[in-house]
């Protein structure tokens, strides 16, 4: 299909520097599709790995409180918990990867606040806090890295849309018409042509007449 415009040599020459800018653009965003496909299945593989490290590490680390619970008591161990309460503070930052902004999550943890007492308590509890402490992290940048993903995917499809538009719609349809606009202007030149040599040979004939007479 071709684009609506008149079959001018003033809009051929504005078609023809339009394709060579859709044509300049098309490449760039190729290039960018084939980067931002390539940091996606990287960050798509990075995923894969933190999730099924999360997915083994968290039953591990829920179990130590069970047991911290079952070798001592769920109240002693709940009060052990309320009397060592802990400030986490998690801050959200921006970073950009191939152009889109993707999160980064910060995490810190804040002084403990008091101290339960060693005697009452499970040893298992000690190492059920530090595996937490240590869990933590991981999960949120499980977290970050599959948001990472998704805005990722969402840039791809957005941009492969806008490649497929030029290539398969755009620079079709301005093809098109310039070949129109060239046959359309080879038709008016050819008459044009016949036209100007039709009145040269009424003219000579008229003149050659002339002369005769």
């Amino acid at each position: 299909m071709r684009l609506a415009v008149n079959p001018t040599r003033m809009e051929l020459l504005k078609l023809r520097k339009r394709l060579v800018v859709a044509r300049r653009g098309h490449k760039l965003l190729k290039d960018k599709l084939d980067g931002l496909m390539k940091e996606f299945m990287r960050i798509a593989r990075e995923y894969k790995t933190l999730r099924l490290a999360v997915d083994n590490e968290l039953p591990s680390v829920l179990k130590l409180f069970v047991l911290a619970e079952i070798t001592s008591s769920r109240l002693i161990t709940e009060n052990a918990l309320e009397s060592t309460r802990q400030d986490l503070d998690v801050v959200l930052h921006a970073r950009r990867l191939m152009g889109v902004v993707v999160p980064r999550l910060e995490i810190t943890f804040g002084e403990v606040a008091g101290s339960y007492s060693l005697i009452h308590t499970s040893p298992e509890l000690d190492r059920a806090i530090s595996a937490l402490r240590e869990f933590l992290p991981k999960l949120l940048h499980m977290a970050e890295t599959e948001e990472t993903v998704h805005r990722l995917s969402r840039e791809v499809e957005k941009t492969r849309r806008r490649v497929n538009a030029l290539e398969h719609t755009l620079i079709p349809r301005m093809v098109e018409t310039i070949k129109y606009i060239n046959t359309k202007l080879d038709e008016m030149e050819r008459s044009n042509t016949s036209r100007l040599m039709k009145i040269k040979a009424q003219r000579l004939a008229r003149e050659m007449s002339s002369r005769l007479s």
